[in-house]
């Protein structure tokens, strides 16, 4: 993992597509999340309300991410969870915006999900604020 001169990382994913590819894969703005490294407008998506059991998949390949028991209310207006999956997702310095934050992307194909910050409940005392169009949910069966 590098960081190029604009603040973004590089990534040498285990999933990877042209870019042609990834706007027929994605919709648009599922597109500009994990490959523009955009960011939605806060309360927008249908994931923050999400209660039910499940996993939270990468949109971009389906990989498993956060487990919904580890979702909590953080206030914010996105999904935000206290631990990630084991190895589902990789960290990178992000200096745009004139601040210093940790950028948090999947690790398979290395698509924007959104940030780390060290505000979070015990027992992990993180706050992973993730874009909910970056992520599906699959509720566990008989849900």
């Amino acid at each position: 993992m590098t960081t190029d001169s604009s603040g973004r990382s590089s990534h040498t994913s285990k999933v990877s597509h042209t870019d042609d590819e990834w706007r027929q894969i994605l919709t648009t703005e599922q597109y500009n999340v994990l490959r523009g490294h955009a960011t939605e407008r806060a309360g927008t998506c249908a994931l923050l309300y999400e209660k039910r059991k499940g996993m939270f998949v990468c949109a971009g390949c389906d990989q498993p991410l956060f487990v919904a028991k580890t979702k909590f209310e953080s206030g914010t207006g996105w999904p935000s969870f206290n631990e990630p999956e084991p190895g589902a997702v990789e960290t990178a310095s992000d200096t745009r915006h004139g601040m210093l934050r940790t950028e948090v992307h999947c690790s398979q194909c290395g698509g924007h999900l959104g940030h780390v910050f060290p505000d979070g409940p015990p027992p992990t005392g993180l706050r992973y604020c993730i874009n909910g169009v970056a992520m599906n949910f699959l509720p566990d069966p008989g849900q």
